[in-house]
């Protein structure tokens, strides 16, 4: 067993722990390792869809500009690995296997979970990199989650959904305050927040901190200006400054909204002493990947086309749903379904009537999985024995005209995605 295998085992051991939210343990755990997340540059982004994407066009035009970045998410879609990346590529398995351990055998910490474990290593592995800027996203909530014991530079709230709804509440409300947690005094919110009772909550919460809010639609907008090479061009215009001849390399009809306030955090980084070109923001839109976000991969050898989204919610379901009827396929369209047992189902599969024609159910490789069975009794389908055994008769009832859409969680993504593209995978944790 290499080291790194190794390490990962001994995390997977503690998946009995859950998630615990609190900063506690956290801020305990730093002060032993000698804080390593002070000092640094962060852009802290929370919300419920749409925070990857941010992520993924802040990050990219960071690098173009010419800083090193550091950027933390979760989950990875394919390996551990891919939690921290420095300069946009994960830091080797040897290293990660190396601060694990190195977290492990320090007799002085607290008990920590998974993720609590994870960000610290990546706190560690920014420091040591000697980033400029670190892209840091949270990984649920805001207010109790491990990421917030930073003093960021900009935070981002992208849109607030219902979701994770047994641990932050089961109304719009009662969300937001958990993901406003993360405004901080002196650091400028960039909100792409529409509902008007989240809204206010970002408001309030924006006044207790004294410090100032860009909110998307009120102090910035994005707007499309033309076409090139048939491909939409857009301009945003943010407060009295504004950047025209952006292009989106990543696919979808929210996928404006995002890059708005992508372009209006790097603005607000702008106000606070960056030197980003405007050349830097162009790139980081136009030259991201994001894999797994309604990515398309088209038919050959006799397989069906595959659209793979990483929709976990109603929200993103929906999101799903547009972009097919968007695109349009001639096709017979088959649905590939997995789902973690703390999401809104009904919701979820109730957002694709009509834009799918059949749907084959399977049970991601994950302890919190639900059955593909439970599935059966929402939607007709076909309930699968494995991922591998759903796939196969997806892509028979699609046929080689047909589409596979595969959805439903990121876990599912990563096993379907490794399957296709011959990509080698960890094992995956549903944390």
């Amino acid at each position: 067993m290499s080291g790194y295998q190794e390490a990962l085992t001994w995390m997977y051991g503690l998946e009995s722990r859950g998630v615990k939210l609190g900063l506690a343990p956290m801020q305990a755990a730093l002060s032993l390792r000698g804080n390593p997340h002070d000092g640094l540059r962060y852009l802290h982004v929370a919300g419920t869809n749409g925070k990857g994407s941010v992520c993924a066009m802040t990050e990219r035009a960071l690098r173009a500009a010419g800083y090193r970045t550091g950027w933390f998410s979760s989950p990875h879609l394919h390996r551990y690995v891919e939690r921290i990346r420095i300069n946009g590529r994960p830091i080797a398995e040897a290293e990660m296997a190396r601060r694990l351990f190195s977290l492990r055998d320090d007799p002085r910490l607290p008990q920590l979970t998974f993720f609590e474990y994870t960000t610290v290593a990546a706190f560690e592995a920014f420091r040591e990199h000697g980033c400029d800027v670190v892209v840091l996203e949270v990984g649920l909530g805001g207010r109790l989650d491990s990421t917030n014991v930073v003093s960021p530079t900009v935070t981002v709230v992208t849109n607030i959904g219902l979701d994770h709804m047994h641990v932050l509440g089961d109304n719009i409300r009662s969300i937001a305050r958990e993901k406003a947690g993360i405004i901080k005094a002196r650091a400028p919110l960039v909100t792409g927040v529409r509902d008007p009772v989240a809204a206010a909550v970002m408001t309030e919460k924006v006044r207790r901190m004294g410090t100032t809010s860009w909110r998307l639609g009120r102090d910035f907008s994005i707007t499309p200006t033309g076409e090139k090479r048939g491909e939409p061009v857009y301009r945003v215009d943010v407060k009295d400054a504004s950047i025209d001849g952006l292009q989106l390399a990543l696919a979808g009809a929210h996928q404006p909204d995002n890059a708005a306030c992508a372009v209006a955090a790097l603005f607000a980084l702008r106000g606070k002493g960056m030197e980003i070109p405007d050349a830097a923001i162009r790139t980081g839109l136009s030259k991201v990947s994001w894999p797994g976000r309604l990515e398309w991969l088209p038919a050959k050898d006799g397989l069906p086309a595959f659209l793979m989204d990483a929709a976990h919610n109603p929200d993103g379901c929906r999101t799903l749903a547009r972009e097919l009827v968007r695109r349009g396929h001639p096709g017979r369209v088959v649905l590939l379904f997995g789902a973690m047992l703390d999401k809104e189902h009904v919701g979820m599969l109730a957002a694709l009537d009509g834009v799918v024609d059949k749907r084959v159910y399977v049970t991601p490789p994950v302890s919190r999985a639900a059955r593909a069975e439970k599935f059966l009794k929402l939607r007709p389908g076909i309930a699968a024995s494995s991922v591998h055994a759903g796939l196969e008769r997806a892509k028979k009832l699609a046929g080689p005209d047909g589409l596979v859409v595969v959805g439903g969680s990121i876990h599912l993504l990563g096993e379907v995605r490794a399957d296709l593209l011959g990509l080698r995978s960890d094992p995956p944790i549903a944390m």
